[in-house]
């Protein structure tokens, strides 16, 4: 039998890596943002486009723009729970729109958009450190991308 394993790198000098990042929950995306600048800069990106959107459900239409020229991205955003079901609406149409935009485009897309119930879940998730969600999404993205260059 000829076994063929494919694993991804996380190197990224020949990537070009978009971030979308919403400004709402800002102190939140904010932090998520450096956690992903700084992992992709550590994978040796030398191209790096952020886009700001007003919040989640922009989140979608920026993704599919970059996928048009960019080899990664990365979604950021904090949707916490409030007083209505807006949350749950809001959390799945973000979701749904990134899953769509990845399957159609074959351009990955590392997924940052936090879904918590109370800030301060979403501030754990977003401090310095390897817990940072959105270095965790830059450096997912930048190893699919790999990988599916290599498939």
């Amino acid at each position: 039998m000829n076994l063929r394993e494919i694993e991804g790198r996380l190197e990224g000098a020949d990537l070009r890596v978009g971030i979308v990042v919403s400004t709402f929950n800002g102190t939140i995306t904010e932090a998520l943002l450096t956690g992903a600048v700084a992992a992709v800069e550590a994978a040796g990106v030398t191209e790096c486009t952020v886009v700001r959107v007003p919040g989640a459900l922009e989140l979608g239409p920026a993704i599919l723009r970059l996928t048009e020229d960019h080899d990664a991205i990365v979604a950021i955003s904090a949707i916490i729970e409030g007083e209505t079901d807006h949350y749950e609406h809001v959390a799945t149409q973000a979701s749904n729109a990134i899953t769509q935009i990845t399957l159609a485009t074959g351009v990955p897309v590392g997924n940052a958009v936090l879904t918590v119930r109370e800030i301060a879940h979403a501030r754990e998730r977003s401090l310095p450190g390897p817990g940072n969600k959105g270095a965790e999404a830059a450096r997912a993205a930048i190893v699919m991308a790999n990988t599916l260059r290599e498939l």
